[in-house]
């Protein structure tokens, strides 16, 4: 008998355990180790926190899905890797903390024979002073209850519009070194589209902050491609959005501080400004969580197994420090960690080999530059590409590793500019590949009719359908295998 233990229950983890479950016999345990009790389809979170979608709409818990599928889980987080065993035992463990309530703080260790870190991000609130929705000024989708919290403040917002009190919302990133710039864009245009829809639009001010160079960018260097018989760049196109939404933009920007109704930022000259807010929705930046590793002997070895960021290392070039040496061929295929080959990480968990966006600081020396993205569609790829790797090697099948590197996998994502099925829109782009190739595609890093975006109502449509296709899907209902990662 073979047990697979899976960290984390989000996009990446939650698709490797079910399938897993679905490839091994049922003599071989597929445990699922998350602190958390119920499953975000974070997507949508930037419509709860517009209040155009309740938080339930956008979670189910865990523990029945798991229970039907026969996947063992524990309410915990992974706190310490013991990858060559631990005092007398032989097999490799994991040191998990439960977080379940009448359990928390509890300690316990699990053998495992293949272990997949899919933790996804750590939110480092804290890395911005004043920043984030607990011990700071400024709100948050990152989760279900931020979005939920952070939606009753944009109401109130509206109320005081309505009763003639202008205003300003901010909304982007709240660090120079943040990722997901497209969860802000995404949120920046359906606070626009809603305060049309109440009728207060004259009354408030948007304004988008972002640690892009230029707009479009999205932590992937910005997309050029072929419309309508002329070459365009994704820079143009969202810069057009811009001006036709109203909303104002910053770019090249680092959040250093935030205070109660005003931050401070840096932009790439090196000046340093000052913002006055009423609103502020404001993403961290990512890291990933505290675990340690410990080799049999108790020595410590967590920088053998982890990044200096946290996430875990696999098989990727990290030797590389010059933005002009970085190449396609850095970027891992099969997850593994080059120490440890039973262990795997997946989506957010594993560590790039660098940024694809080009990196930059400030005059004074400030990084001001997206983290690569590795959400959604590609989290789902690489877990199940890991999945299929561990299938094979409990089922004894000679074959190489499973592949799924980012720079030969295209990636859809499908952005909402408004949530109404009338008069809603979406900006749907396509890339391939997500990590550009200059000599493959010298005029454009990517194939220039297989990136391409395009807005309109049929974008909702399309976000409005994967939301309920998704959690389907990740209800493991009837057919759910048929349903692409």
């Amino acid at each position: 008998m073979a047990r697979v233990v899976v960290l984390g229950a989000g996009v990446a983890g939650h698709t490797a355990a079910l399938h897993l479950r679905r490839m091994l016999p049922k003599t071989h345990d597929v445990v699922v180790v998350s602190p958390n009790s119920q499953w975000n389809w974070i997507p949508s979170n930037i419509w709860v926190g517009t209040g155009r979608m309740k938080k339930e709409s956008v979670l189910f818990p865990l523990a029945p899905v798991y229970k039907k599928k026969g996947i063992i889980f524990h309410q915990a987080k992974a706190v310490a890797l013991y990858p060559e065993g631990r005092g007398d035992a032989a097999n490799p463990q994991v040191e998990i903390e439960f977080t379940a309530p009448g359990e928390a703080g509890r300690k316990d260790f699990i053998p495992f024979d293949y272990l997949i870190n899919a933790t996804g991000p750590k939110l480092k609130f804290d890395a911005t002073p004043g920043l984030g929705p607990d011990n700071g000024y400024s709100l948050s989708v990152c989760t279900a209850p931020h979005a939920d919290q952070t939606a009753k403040e944009f109401l109130k917002i509206v109320e005081a519009a309505r009763a003639g009190e202008r205003q300003r919302l901010v909304i982007g990133t709240g660090n120079g070194t943040c990722t997901c710039q497209g969860a802000a864009f995404e949120y920046a245009f359906n606070v626009e589209f809603e305060l049309r829809e109440a009728g207060v639009r004259d009354m408030c001010e948007v304004v988008y902050i972002t640690n892009e160079n230029e707009l479009g960018d999205f932590g992937v260097g910005g997309m050029r491609f072929k419309q309508n018989g002329f070459m365009t760049t994704s820079q143009l196109w969202t810069e057009s959005l811009f001006r036709e939404r109203g909303v104002k933009a910053i770019s090249g920007a680092a959040v250093k501080r935030v205070e109660e109704g005003r931050l401070f930022y840096e932009v790439l000259d090196g000046s340093e400004h000052e913002l006055d807010f009423d609103f502020a929705m404001l993403l961290p930046p990512f890291s990933g969580h505290d675990i340690k590793a410990y080799a049999k002997d108790g020595s410590d070895i967590t920088s053998t197994v982890f990044a200096p960021s946290g996430f875990m290392k696999v098989d990727a070039d990290y030797s590389k420090t010059s933005y002009e040496d970085w190449a396609p061929e850095d970027w891992p295929e099969t997850y593994q960690n080059p120490s440890y080959p039973n262990m795997f990480a997946a989506g957010i968990a594993f560590a790039p080999p660098h940024q694809i966006s080009k990196p930059r600081k400030s005059a004074k020396g400030t990084p001001i530059a997206p983290a690569p993205p590795r959400t959604g569609q590609p989290s789902g790829t690489i877990a199940r590409a890991v999945a299929e790797t561990i299938a094979d090697r409990i089922k004894g099948k000679k074959r190489p590793p499973r592949r799924a590197s980012m720079t030969e996998m295209g990636a859809s994502c499908v952005a909402s500019t408004g949530a109404n099925l009338l008069n809603g829109s979406a900006a749907a782009m396509i890339m391939y590949p997500i990590v550009p190739n200059p000599e493959k595609y010298p005029l454009t890093g990517r194939h220039p009719y297989h990136t391409r975006g395009e807005i309109g109502l049929f974008g909702h449509w399309i976000k409005y359908m994967l939301h309920h296709l998704f959690i389907y899907k990740a209800k493991a209902r009837p057919g759910w295998t048929l349903i692409p990662e």
